[in-house]
């Protein structure tokens, strides 16, 4: 019972944990705040430094988590004692309330990014350069509804009829971006930027799901009617059983027996791509500025360590879900078994191994701000971003006070998700040469706790679904502002 109730525990963190562990949405905190980063979000935008240096890892981590289904009070809920919390999952609960929140699509989408190297300084009056290499790992998942409705609430109100599950998708990739910017004016009152980059692919695991569907039949077994495939681009050894069905995947790590290894695999332009951030900002007064841009236009070409695997047109399985768990005619054990078999017989490796290509999410910035006194600015942000056929929206007010380049914070408050209190906070400062900066979106205001056993509780937030955190340290040289009679050269929000 004790290991029955920690995977219990387990699968419910299960969401969290793939969210955290892999983590897209912007950060609306930076985009008006006087930092060198922010022409990741609009490539037309520059600090006042002359120069600035981001050093290795210092000068920028980006955490990114973000879901449009569950609050972690949907997963956690107040149990029978008053300060403990039990799972969706509890055969106390009922499940209903939790499948009431189940959208037709369900997203999650982490995000991280790790800023190696970044450069930028001031070329004459009005030209802006700067260069930037970033780790990124992203990953975009979308679950039909009926998967949990199917696992949660039993098979029997499928019976006789086909499940449509077209609009599952998911992509995980990890690249490395290799960035080469300009910003410039070209009248008194317009600048514009452009961030051409290239790509190099490190590892993908994507989703081609031309259909897929799953028929519940009289006898309550499952009829799985699939045309997907399965593509990876990364070091592993898949193995096959009779008639080349998929057995199991392992990690290859003899690839890696030394740092010269690593180092050519990471740098190796076979898994190649290219794109591209566009924008620009207009200045109607001192007082009165728009801004917009398209960012991560943009794919690669995955064509090493290639492996297909391929879905069976038609495969039936047994029914098994959830509610046998929940009855006590079925451990965890016996159902992840029995899930897995199926799975495994499902696919097959493909006999050639064919590259394949995919798209970066395509992000579409529209911002404005209006400056109440020197130093303090408020601004509206529109941030959408589209993966495949579906779009996200976040919209951001914001209070924005600069002090030149020595003291920066920005107060915003960001409607998104379904959600409506969602705050989010920046600050930086200088001393001397060094910049230091934090950042968070979407930051939780009420928290609960879980109870493991009678010693041992943690602090969950109680309604969260996204959260970003950026955090870091430049070198900045210099801090040219815009004086009254010169030629609109940096714009300071």
């Amino acid at each position: 019972m004790f290991m029955i109730r920690k995977v219990k525990y387990i699968l419910a963190l299960l969401p969290v944990l793939i969210t955290l562990n892999s983590s897209a949405q912007n950060s609306q905190v930076l985009y008006y705040m006087n930092l060198p980063e922010r022409h990741l979000l609009n490539p037309a935008l520059t600090p006042s430094n002359s120069v600035y240096i981001g050093l290795p890892v210092l000068s920028g981590i980006n955490l990114n988590v973000n879901n449009n289904f569950f609050n972690f009070s949907d997963v956690f809920i107040k149990g029978v004692v008053a300060d403990s919390l039990v799972t969706f999952l509890h055969p106390n609960y009922d499940p209903s309330k939790f499948l009431a929140k189940i959208k037709d699509i369900n997203s999650i989408e982490p995000e991280v990014q790790l800023q190696l190297f970044s450069l930028g300084f001031r070329a004459g009056r009005d030209l802006y350069i700067y260069f930037d290499v970033n780790e990124r790992v992203e990953a975009n998942v979308a679950l039909p509804g009926d998967i949990f409705r199917l696992a949660l609430a039993g098979n029997e109100q499928f019976v006789g009829s086909t499940i449509d599950l077209s609009s599952l998708r998911g992509d995980l990739m990890s690249y490395t971006e290799i960035g080469l910017g300009f910003s410039k004016n070209f009248t008194s009152k317009l600048r514009l930027g452009i961030r051409p980059k290239m790509l190099l692919g490190i590892a993908d695991a994507s989703i081609e799901n031309n259909s897929l569907g799953i028929t519940v039949n009289n006898d309550y077994t499952h009829t799985l009617n699939a045309d997907m495939i399965v593509n990876f681009s990364a070091p592993l050894t898949v193995y096959t059983s009779g008639q080349n069905s998929f057995d199991s995947i392992k990690f290859d790590n003899s690839r890696f027996n030394s740092g010269k290894d690593i180092l050519n695999y990471l740098l190796s332009t076979k898994n190649i791509g290219f794109g591209v951030d566009i924008g620009g900002e207009y200045s109607f007064s001192e007082k009165l500025k728009i801004s917009a841009a398209v960012t991560d236009i943009g794919y690669i070409k995955w064509g090493r360590d290639i492996s297909n695997l391929k879905a069976k047109s038609t495969f039936t399985f047994s029914g098994v879900n959830l509610l046998d768990v929940y009855n006590g005619t079925m451990t965890f054990d016996s159902l992840g078994k029995e899930m897995l078999d199926s799975l495994k017989k499902s696919f097959y490796l493909t006999n050639k191994a064919t590259p394949f290509t995919t798209t970066l999410p395509i992000g579409v910035t529209l911002g404005g701000s209006y400056n109440l006194t020197k130093s303090l600015s408020v601004g509206l942000l529109s941030y959408t971003k589209f993966i495949g056929k579906q779009y996200k929206e976040a919209l951001t007010l914001s209070a924005n006070v600069n002090f030149g380049n020595a003291f920066s914070t920005t107060l915003a408050y960001t409607a998104m998700n379904s959600r409506y209190d969602n705050l989010g906070f920046g600050m930086s400062f200088r001393t001397g040469w060094l910049q230091f900066y934090m950042l968070a979106d979407r930051i939780p205001v009420t928290w609960n706790k879980i109870k493991i056993d009678s010693k041992t509780t943690i602090p969950l937030p109680e309604s969260w679904n996204t959260v970003q955190a950026r955090l870091g340290m430049n070198l900045c040289f210099g801090n040219k502002l815009k004086k009254k009679n010169d030629k609109p050269m940096i714009i300071i929000q």
